[in-house]
C-alpha cells in the first residue's frame, strides 16, 4: 500500500516536468496518442457518432489526471443548478466500484458498488445519480428511473464522445497542463486546445490560471469538520468548528490523488497534523491507521467508505469544503444551457 502510495506520488512529480522517467515514457505517450487522435477522427468523420437523450446534458472533466477537483465542481454545479430550477441528476463511471453494468444509486448503496465518488454526490448532492462505464445507458437508465431530473451532470465525462453534450465544464488546478505530454509520460488524457473548445467554460480550482485558456476561478475553502456519525446524519460544520481541534495532535488521513493538498489545507489553518496519504480511492476495508488512535481527520470522499460504527474507540472527524464560483463563471454556464423546460418554470 505504501509502496503504490509512493510510487503515485512519484509519477505526479514526474509529470511536472520533462525529466528521466518522463522521457522513458514518451514512446508510450506517443501510442496513446495516435489512438486518441484515431478515436476523435472516427467521431468527426461520422463513423462513430455521439447519442443524444431527451434533456440536456453537462459535462465536468478534466484534460489532466490526478484529481483536478472534478467532484467538488460537480457538487458546486448541483447546488447552482437546483438554484436556477433545474432538477439535476448525476452519470458517472463509477471509478473502482467491482459491480458491473448499469446502477441506480441509493443512500445506503455500499461505495464498493457504487464507486466512492458517486456515492459522495449521492450523500452530499441529495440528486439521482447513476453509475455504468457506458455513459449514455446510465443517462438512460437515469431518466427512466428518476423522471423528474431534467438536466444531467456527467462526471468526468470529457473523454466520453459517445455522450452528446450542451455544455461542459473543463477542470484545472495548479499543475496546468503539467509538462505538455500526453499520458504516461505527462498528465494530458488528450491534446491541450489551442482555445477553449466550444460550448466550454474553463474553472481553475486554484490561486491563478495555470493555463492560456481564459477561464474562472474557484473560490475554495475548508468550511470546517464534523464528526463522522454526524456526517452520515446530513450534518454540515458549524462555525467555528475547526477550532476543537486546534492544539491537539490529529491524524490526517487522505486517499487521493494529491493528498499534499489536502493535508496543506489543514495547516493552513493552524491544526497539528501527521499524514497519512493512500492510493485514491482507498477501500477501508480495514481502518489504516494504529488502533488507540485518538483523533482521525478525513476528507469526504473518504468518509463514504467508513460508516460509523466502524470508528471504535477513537474520533473521525470529516473535514467538508466550502466550494463555489464567481458571478461570471455561473452567467457564461447558464448561458450555454437551454431554456429550461416550460414545467420547471
Amino acid at each position: 500500500m505504501a509502496d503504490s502510495a509512493s510510487f503515485a506520488t512519484r509519477l505526479q512529480q514526474a509529470w511536472l516536468a520533462r525529466g528521466p522517467l518522463a522521457i522513458a515514457l514518451l514512446p508510450l505517450s506517443w501510442l496513446f496518442g495516435g489512438l486518441v487522435g484515431l478515436r476523435r477522427a472516427l467521431y468527426r468523420a461520422g463513423i462513430r457518432r455521439s447519442e443524444r437523450i431527451d434533456v440536456p446534458v453537462l459535462v465536468v472533466g478534466n484534460l489532466i489526471a490526478g484529481g483536478a477537483g472534478k467532484t467538488p465542481t460537480t457538487l458546486a454545479l448541483l447546488g447552482l443548478l437546483q438554484r436556477e430550477g433545474w432538477a439535476p441528476g448525476v452519470v458517472s463511471r463509477g471509478h473502482g466500484r467491482r459491480a458491473q453494468g448499469v446502477l441506480d444509486v441509493g443512500p445506503d448503496t455500499p461505495a464498493s458498488e457504487a464507486g466512492d465518488e458517486p456515492l459522495l454526490l449521492r450523500l452530499r448532492g441529495n440528486v439521482p445519480v447513476c453509475v455504468g462505464s457506458d455513459r449514455v445507458a446510465a443517462a438512460r437508465a437515469l431518466r427512466a428511473h428518476h423522471p423528474q431530473v431534467d438536466i444531467v451532470v456527467c462526471d468526468d465525462g470529457l473523454q466520453h464522445l459517445r455522450l452528446g453534450r450542451d455544455a461542459q465544464v473543463l477542470v484545472f488546478d495548479e499543475r496546468g497542463a503539467g509538462n505538455g505530454w500526453l499520458q504516461p509520460a505527462g498528465p494530458l488524457r488528450e491534446p491541450m486546445p489551442v482555445g477553449v473548445p466550444p460550448c466550454s467554460v474553463v474553472l481553475y480550482n486554484a490561486a491563478r490560471a495555470s493555463t492560456a485558456l481564459p477561464g474562472h476561478l474557484a473560490l475554495r475553502g475548508l468550511a470546517g469538520v464534523v464528526a463522522l456519525e454526524d456526517w452520515w446524519r446530513g450534518a454540515r460544520p458549524a462555525p467555528n468548528s475547526i477550532d476543537a481541534l486546534r492544539g491537539r495532535p490529529l491524524l490526517a488521513v487522505a486517499g487521493l490523488a494529491r493528498p499534499q493538498r489536502f493535508f496543506a489545507m489543514l495547516r493552513e489553518q493552524g491544526l497539528d497534523i501527521g499524514e497519512h496519504p493512500l492510493p485514491d480511492h482507498h477501500d477501508y476495508t480495514t481502518l489504516p491507521w494504529p488502533p488507540g488512535t485518538a483523533d482521525v481527520v478525513l476528507t469526504e470522499k473518504d468518509a463514504v467508505k467508513i460508516r460509523p460504527e466502524r470508528a471504535a474507540a477513537g474520533r473521525i472527524w470529516v473535514a467538508a469544503l466550502d466550494f463555489g464560483f464567481d458571478a461570471a463563471f455561473e452567467r457564461d454556464l447558464l448561458a450555454l444551457l437551454p431554456p429550461r423546460p416550460a414545467h420547471r418554470a
